[in-house]
């Protein structure tokens, strides 16, 4: 699927437009084979040189060709599973065909997109396409410092759970965590080499004005580096924290439970030793006989009690 958006230069609003048209913006996401046909001829470029923009595992990376610039970044998303919500990353192609058309190509819809398309960004006009990838950057940079926000309050909710009493789902909940940041730390990094070298205008030539925003990309990129380090650094933390909770919890029980065997003991023994075949002279005649083994068993269950509680095993 491709829509084709371009800025009204006399009222400044983006419109959808039917064609393409020079200096529009053309959005592709999840095209068909068909799609891809349709859009490489239209825009001479090389369906091969379209489709490395839609593998799922392309790194990013700068590429520049004979009438086109090609962009790769990686931007966030949230993956839905039955177990936990993680946030991964997919490849966004951006495209410059011969200067003229300015051209994303993705395998699913990105919210960062959204915002251009509900004009929530200033100054954003499909004809000035170096001012558009600055600003797109810039805001991918922003999106992950927003997942970021999320995943500090999720762990902050996971501990919370964990303290009250570790169970499988907020284990399950560290595992989906550890994974998103591992996703956000190297789609940071990638980014950041490709920002890198855009900076130098070796690619992309730049305005003043867009470098300046180039470079708060990069500053904001960084910044999510060092925030996605941390919080791995303070989740690898709390994982071992709770598992060092989790196995004293175990020791615990498990010392409780010999105390408790200790105690029952007792009185088995007092029974069994008293069962056995031997000569108990009158007190083998005597009423109270059983509620005086049974007063002996309690006592000396209730000493051993005592020892075991004051060795703090019970």
């Amino acid at each position: 699927m491709w829509k084709i958006y371009k800025t009204n230069q006399e009222t400044f609003e983006l419109e959808t437009i039917d064609a393409i048209e020079v200096g529009c913006w053309i959005d592709v996401v999840a095209p068909t084979e068909q799609e891809l046909d349709d859009l490489s001829k239209q825009l001479n470029v090389p369906k091969e040189f379209l489709q490395s923009g839609l593998d799922a595992d392309e790194r990013p990376r700068v590429e520049v060709g004979e009438n086109h610039k090609m962009l790769i970044v990686n931007v966030p998303y949230l993956h839905e599973r039955k177990q936990f919500t993680s946030i991964q990353t997919i490849p966004l192609c951006i495209i410059f065909v011969r200067d003229s058309y300015f051209v994303t190509l993705s395998l699913k819809k990105s919210e960062v997109l959204n915002e251009f398309k509900e004009q929530k960004v200033n100054d954003f006009y499909t004809y000035k396409k170096s001012r558009f990838m600055i600003q797109l950057v810039y805001r991918i940079a922003k999106s992950y410092l927003k997942y970021l926000s999320e995943i500090q309050s999720h762990m902050e909710k996971v501990e919370d759970l964990m303290i009250k009493g570790a169970k499988n789902d907020e284990l399950v909940k560290l595992v989906g965590l550890q994974k998103s940041l591992v996703y956000i730390t190297t789609s940071l990094k990638s980014n950041g080499i490709v920002l890198e070298k855009i900076l130098k205008g070796n690619t992309i030539d730049l305005y003043v004005e867009d470098q300046e925003l180039l470079e708060d990309a990069i500053i904001e990129n960084n910044q999510g580096i060092e925030i996605s380090n941390l919080y791995r650094e303070i989740l690898a933390g709390m994982t071992d924290t709770f598992a060092t909770i989790i196995s004293n919890h175990l020791n615990t029980a498990m010392k409780f439970l010999a105390g408790i065997t200790i105690v029952f003991s007792i009185p088995t023994m007092v029974a069994s030793f008293f069962g056995m075949n031997i000569p108990l002279g009158p007190f083998k005649y005597n009423p109270m006989s059983f509620f005086l083994l049974l007063s002996i068993s309690v006592m000396l269950s209730l000493l051993v009690a005592y020892i075991l509680k004051k060795k703090d095993m019970l």
